[in-house]
């Protein structure tokens, strides 16, 4: 059958078309992306604007069109941390499904989680053990641990590469004592954390999934998306280490320079290496290894588990 997940996230709305059945790895079909920054949409009281609220029953109501022209027999539509989070989130919902007709769901940050360490654990298989996965998006950054399908431990943190951009790096390039301020703010954090996972004993494999981690392991000398989804690429500590102060220094303009770097996407660059380096440092990773599925991924097959097999 022919699903598409639509996913209203904190940088993009994005519809993925696949062709899937139970038992089979959802093989894509078609992508519809748009640009949209909700996260930055939200003013002082914390609420989605008009101008905001318009723009996202637009794209939505584009997605919802892509996803009938490409056959879809059903589309699982959600939101994340922009939408969970603003204040008027039940009138924004209200208004998008009175209009476009489609029902988003928003998930919690521990569902955010879980469905994308079930993406990675689909992806890496029962023999790479226990894993911890790290997923860093516009919004917030999810931690998962476990051996199974389902975690033993997640943890869903405000640590979004575009969130931290818009409310603490001001300055292109960033002020210096901005930069300091915001690494503390991050390992505070995630310190915070360390001891719900720790407790588990030490993974297998550290993983980590989004767009933010692939730009910083193509940046890093990873192979090219181009090269396909099964060659492997890895994130080393070292290397992170080497071009934090490097990102720090540059500006947006420069970092759309660099290679894999997308122009809407540089500006978070730099929150999202400090997110991903205080990460590794207080769990220990010499290496990430990056997983092409996420959560969307993780949607589908939690759909497909649930679909009779015959």
């Amino acid at each position: 059958m022919r699903l598409g997940v639509l996913d209203v996230g904190s940088n993009t709305v994005h519809l993925l078309v696949v062709d899937a059945h139970p038992g089979a790895r959802p093989l894509p079909a078609h992508s519809h992306k748009a640009e949209l920054r909700l996260a930055e949409l939200l003013d002082e009281a914390g609420a989605i604007g008009a101008e905001g609220v318009d723009r996202l029953i637009e794209t939505v109501g584009g997605a919802a069109q892509a996803a009938e022209d490409q056959g879809c027999e059903q589309v699982l539509s959600f939101a994340t941390s922009a939408v969970r989070e603003a204040t008027n989130a039940d009138l924004v919902l209200a208004r998008v499904k009175a209009e476009t007709g489609v029902d988003l769901t928003v998930l919690t940050g521990e569902e955010e989680a879980r469905l994308t360490f079930l993406a990675a654990r689909r992806w890496f298989g029962w023999s790479a053990g226990k894993l911890l996965v790290l997923d860093i998006g516009g919004g917030s950054l999810e931690i998962a641990y476990g051996i199974d399908e389902e975690p033993d431990a997640t943890v869903s943190l405000p640590l979004g590469a575009g969130r931290l951009t818009a409310g603490r790096l001001p300055g292109d390039p960033p002020d210096p004592e901005d930069v300091r301020a915001l690494r503390r703010h991050v390992r505070a954090e995630i310190a915070r954390t360390v001891g719900e996972f720790s407790r588990f004993g030490k993974p297998d494999h550290i993983v980590a999934t989004s767009k933010t981690f692939r730009q910083l392991a193509r940046i890093a000398g990873a192979a090219r998306s181009a090269e396909g989804l099964y060659v492997q690429r890895e994130l080393s500590h070292k290397s992170l280490q080497e071009w934090v102060p490097k990102l720090a220094g540059m500006t947006a303009e420069q970092r759309c320079a660099l290679p894999g770097v997308s122009e809407s996407r540089a500006p978070q660059l730099l929150a999202g290496a400090l997110v991903a380096e205080g990460a590794m440092e207080l769990f220990g990773a010499q290496v990430l290894e990056i997983c092409p599925w996420a959560l969307r991924e993780g949607v589908i097959l939690r759909r497909l588990d649930h679909l009779p097999t015959a």
